[in-house]
């Protein structure tokens, strides 16, 4: 990809200091909150003794989770509505917003203090005395499911909240029976934390004049929040004003109300003064919805020239002690549209158990279940090439959709919407030299280390997001410029820059005469979705764009009117109305000017679009060097083609792809979160034993857009924003277990740190690679 870029108009504030996350924000005669969290994983609360908290200096209140609940506080409705397995419904786990009788993951939330000061709210919180009776713990989702498992409900049988089933069992096993080779993996997509830039933090303050709420949380849409904010605190919506302005980082686990959020209104209302709240790192690690945390089981039924005839997919999700509002959602509805990836695939069978653990709760993280589709998919792949000693690329390329398959109707119901995986993968063969990883491998044998390339083809959906209809509106100041308004705003993406462009192309005015307000209280009233699921260009640019068109259709008449002419003989181009055939016209932005001053703006206008699902495709390539004497890895050489459709804004996708493809990095190589099987204590709580990935890790990439445009939206657009993240994990393992191969390790599980890739190389490898 090419650019022009010259720097995000958002950039300038934001690196001098000037950009106002959650933190920054302050009112006057602000109190304090901390959280007392629970300390074990399973447990009942016998009692809990407030009283030197309450008396300890500054302290305004505290409040425990019997209060919460008497007070109305509750549980945040699940997405999940559609049946499971022969009919099976969603079996809601509830959520105390602060534990009442129970506490089942390390980092509940057992008791709020409200201080004048946050050092005199956590040395009161410490002083909260709690009786617990320990209870039997169980971690992992396999662990959960064992018939002696200890169980964290008694209505929920086998910890198993859900089975959701998906494709056609008849006919897969029919295809299995005649297949003339299967090829059989599981691999663990291991918990990892979602780490924003700005830990989890809040704001609220109570007008008890107005019965109002204004909450300020970093957040990925207004309209996704409130009203999972209505839900717990059973405070109607229209009675929440929600802030969000610099949000540093989503990724997934800021999409929806947090159970803090909701104590922290009750308690604003308790104490009449505003109450702030801002985690620590640990906290954010510890109480921050998780990503991933699945066991992907797969097998693929072939005939003996390796033509794909069916696959069969289990998935074991571990959903934490509670389920969160979407966590479900996206480890079953989701993964169901693409399971066979990008492969002429007739038959498939899904089966997915979603369990619950004494673990903090699961919810969708930057790809959300697309990196373990993807992921479970190439490795089979790659194995079924190794088995029947067909060459990986050929094997590819023999069951890949070709371009003319588009839009092609999978087995279980979706449509990819449009494709070139061919295309795709022949450039990225290209690009990386494919040809010469022979001399490259031997080359690196000489110099001690072992070598491997790795090759994921992949299609993921994007777009969506549960509502029906996406809107904007567009709106003309005084001095005639536009100001467009949208339900979400950005968490790093960019989107002061992209939408104002996206409007100035329709408008033909420079960009910098747009502004853009998102996820404002005081805004108009908008249908439509937050910033997920790559979502942003498609659906919410979408919207301005047809937005902006009807404001030059309804200009039109005025202008008409203005330059006393027929409509019909007007005609608009580069921001102006002419006459035409005459050099008789005005501007856009004069004509708003004029009838601002008529009182209200004609042009004023709110529109939108029916919300779209595209489907962009991948082919990546990554290179790897493995030290065997220490199990170090570099990666020294990345190559990704990427389908995104149109691009906007061709520095801000590479930004995009840039941020994914490092987050699929930090899960291959180190990102992953345990807790001891025995208490279920957490083993990593800070960055001290947490892995985050460095600049360092990112390898030399080469970027290629081959785009071919969604016919699904006005803008030819599809999601960029997960592709990095859904792309590099099956990439780089495929690599890795490349380089492995000559030692006979065919398979490694994630993540790939130098102690475990050291140890399968000294003990799972051939003698001789010890020496």
């Amino acid at each position: 990809m090419s650019s022009t870029f010259k720097g995000r108009r958002e950039d300038f504030r934001l690196v001098t200091g000037q950009g106002r996350y959650t933190s920054d924000w302050s009112l006057p005669r602000e109190t304090h909150a901390c959280f007392l969290r629970a300390d074990r994983a399973h447990a009942k609360i016998l009692s809990i003794d407030v009283s030197q908290a309450k008396a300890a200096p500054g302290v305004l209140a505290v409040i425990t989770g019997a209060e919460a609940l008497a007070a109305g506080l509750g549980a945040i409705p699940n997405m999940v509505k559609y049946p499971g397995k022969g009919g099976m419904k969603l079996i809601e786990t509830g959520r105390d917003v602060l534990a009442v009788d129970r506490v089942r993951f390390v980092g509940q939330g057992v008791a709020l203090v409200i201080a004048e000061t946050p050092n005199q709210a956590m040395d009161a919180s410490e002083l909260i005395v709690i009786d617990y009776e320990d209870l039997p713990v169980v971690i992992g989702g396999a662990a959960a499911l064992k018939p002696d498992a200890p169980l964290l409900y008694d209505h929920v049988p086998n910890n198993l909240v859900f089975d959701y089933e998906y494709g056609d069992k008849a006919r897969t096993d029919a295809a299995f029976a005649k297949a003339d080779h299967v090829t059989k993996i599981t691999v663990d997509a291991p918990r990892i934390v979602g780490n924003p830039m700005e830990p989890k933090a809040c704001l609220v303050n109570y007008d008890a004049k107005k019965d109002i709420y204004d909450v300020y949380a970093p957040s990925q849409g207004i309209t996704m929040i409130r009203p999972g904010l209505a839900a717990g605190t059973q405070i109607p919506e229209e009675k929440i004003r929600f802030h969000a302005w610099d949000v540093g980082g989503g990724f997934g686990v800021r999409s929806e109300a947090y159970s803090e959020y909701c104590a922290l209104m009750m308690a604003a209302k308790i104490v009449g003064r505003p109450v702030k709240w801002v985690a620590t790192r640990s906290e954010t690690i510890l109480s921050d919805h998780h990503g991933r945390g699945a066991i992907l089981s797969g097998e693929l039924a072939m005939t003996k020239d390796g033509t794909f005839l069916g696959m069969r997919i289990e998935w074991i999700v571990d959903c934490g002690g509670y389920l969160s509002g979407s966590g479900p959602l996206t480890n079953t509805a989701g993964p169901s549209s693409n399971p066979v990836n990008v492969y002429a695939t007739p038959a498939v069978y899904g089966l997915h158990r979603l369990v619950v653990t004494n673990a903090t709760p699961t919810t969708p993280y930057r790809g959300a279940a697309r990196p373990n589709v993807t992921y479970l998919a190439e490795r089979l792949v790659d194995e079924a090439a190794r088995e029947m000693g067909i060459d990986r690329i050929e094997l590819r390329r023999k069951n890949l959709l070709p371009r003319k398959a588009f839009p092609y109707k999978t087995p279980t119901g979706s449509t990819y919407d449009s494709g070139d995986p061919p295309g795709l993968l022949a450039d990225a063969l290209k690009a990386a030299d494919w040809k010469g990883v022979a001399r490259r491998r031997k080359a690196a044998e000489k110099r001690g280390l072992l070598y491997g390339a790795g090759v994921a083809v992949f299609i993921e959906p994007s777009g969506g997001g549960g509502v029906p209809r996406e809107e904007a509106a567009i709106k003309f100041g005084d001095n005639g410029n536009p100001v467009i308004f949208t339900v979400s705003g950005p968490s790093g993406q960019g989107h002061e820059t992209v939408y104002p462009e996206i409007v100035a192309s329709e408008f033909g005015l420079d960009p910098e005469q747009i502004t853009l307000r998102f996820s404002d209280p005081d805004g108009p009233v908008l249908k439509g979705s937050g910033s997920i699921g790559s979502r942003g260009v498609m659906n919410h640019g979408g919207a301005l764009a047809i937005t902006a068109r009807e404001v030059v259709r309804k200009g039109k008449e005025h202008a008409a009117k203005h330059l006393e002419a027929a409509e019909a003989d007007i005609e608009f181009e580069k921001g102006s109305y002419r006459v035409r055939g005459t050099d008789v016209s005005v501007s856009l932005i004069e004509l708003a000017k004029t009838l601002a001053n008529k009182g209200g703006n004609a042009l004023d206008t709110i529109d939108g679009v029916p919300v779209s699902l595209s489907f962009p495709t991948g082919a990546h390539i990554a290179e790897v060097e493995i030290d065997p004497a220490t199990g170090m890895i570099d990666i020294v050489k990345y190559v990704a083609v990427d389908d995104s459709g149109n691009i906007i804004n061709h520095a801000l996708a590479e930004g995009q792809l840039h941020g994914g493809l490092m987050q699929g990095l930090g899960q291959v190589m180190g990102e992953v979160i345990v807790y001891d099987p025995v208490d279920g204590q957490p083993v990593h709580g800070s960055f001290m034993d947490y892995f985050m990935p460095r600049a360092d890790l990112l390898p030399p990439l080469q970027l290629i857009d081959r785009p071919v445009p969604s016919p699904t939206n006005p803008l030819g657009a599809k999601g960029v924003g997960e592709a990095g993240a859904t792309g590099s994990v099956p990439t780089v393992a495929n690599a890795v277990v490349d380089a492995l191969r000559s030692l006979g390790i065919n398979h490694i599980e994630l993540p790939f740190t130098p102690h475990r890739i050291w140890e399968a190389i000294h003990t799972n490898g051939k003698s001789q690679a010890a020496e």
